[in-house]
């Protein structure tokens, strides 16, 4: 059963007026990072104080870390949006308190976002960020010899495909934590047809994956479909988290056990009742403080050893 919380969501961010759905794609985009910005606050509600929250300049990829103490281990945080809106601003309260019961601190990457960066730019800053922590990091006082990345929906993709990459230039990273990922560029699982709306659809991921990959043959590759790659053994233990009421709910799941068929040890936990985004929406979801808990005891339990 759909979760009241869910329509309490769909409440709060700003809706587009005539003029602005009668407007070019573009000028409906800005519109919709605006407003996503706008809701933040209402959304995720008051941040946690952390000793270290610190923006830096990650090889020329701006990102904000978060810290508790000195020799932490590092998880790279890569926010959603559709590979089109969302920053560091709108993971913010998630990253806070993921870093505050985790005991790591928190690294989130503000990539470039689509249209203006196509692929592969999101990709290039996401792995320029695990390169320079990697060398940067016993520098701000965290140890990145211990490391993980996550991401939600866009971010989950993102995440996913660096640490797959990470594993064949024999870097491999210890953890991945992914939340709703987008995994199907074809947007072909039958959750689209079984529970449309609550906030997405299959026009709008459509939508999102041609202005991320314009070109219809790079959506085919594994640097875009993580399930076009021929080999998954060897990708990190996987936290992943999919919504009942979430478009992309199968597509998640058929990505948990190719990953378990691979050999990898995988959780895969599916919230009930609730939609797409809600895990950063702290102040909205009981969920959403549920599933930041479990990613903070999952990164401590595989990454303090």
């Amino acid at each position: 059963m759909l979760h009241p919380q869910v329509t309490a969501s769909l409440a709060i961010r700003r809706r587009p007026p005539a003029e602005v759905l009668a407007a070019d794609p573009y000028e409906q985009l800005v519109f919709a990072r605006r407003a996503m910005e706008e809701s933040n606050e209402a959304e995720c509600g008051p941040a946690i104080p952390l000793p270290v929250v610190v923006d830096v300049d990650a090889g020329g990829v701006p990102c904000r870390l978060y810290a508790g103490r000195t020799g932490a281990p590092v998880f790279v945080y890569v926010h959603g949006g559709g590979w089109c809106y969302g920053s560091v601003e709108t993971v913010d309260r998630l990253c806070r308190r993921i870093a505050d019961r985790s005991g790591c601190a928190v690294l989130s990457v503000d990539y470039r976002l689509a249209p203006e960066h196509v692929w592969p730019a999101a990709l290039e800053d996401v792995e320029t960020v695990l390169g320079w922590v990697r060398k940067e990091g016993p520098g701000l006082g965290v140890d990145p010899s211990r490391l993980a990345i996550g991401g939600d929906s866009a971010g989950g993709q993102l995440a996913t495909i660096a640490a797959r990459r990470q594993r064949d230039a024999t870097t491999p990273l210890d953890h991945q934590v992914l939340i709703y990922p987008a995994i199907d560029p074809m947007t072909a699982s039958e959750s689209y047809d079984e529970v449309p709306g609550n906030g997405l659809d299959r026009a709008s991921m459509k939508l999102a994956w041609e202005t991320f990959v314009p070109s219809p043959a790079d959506r085919f590759g594994p640097d875009v479909a993580p399930l076009a790659a021929e080999d998954l053994t060897g990708m990190p233990p996987t936290l992943l988290i999919t919504a009942e009421y979430d478009v992309l709910r199968d597509e998640g799941a058929d990505y948990a056990d190719a990953l378990l068929a691979a050999g990898v040890p995988v959780v895969h936990v599916r919230y009930a009742g609730v939609n797409h985004g809600f895990a950063r929406k702290l102040a909205i979801f009981d969920a959403a403080r549920s599933a930041a808990d479990h990613i903070a005891v999952t990164l401590r339990a595989a990454l303090t050893f």
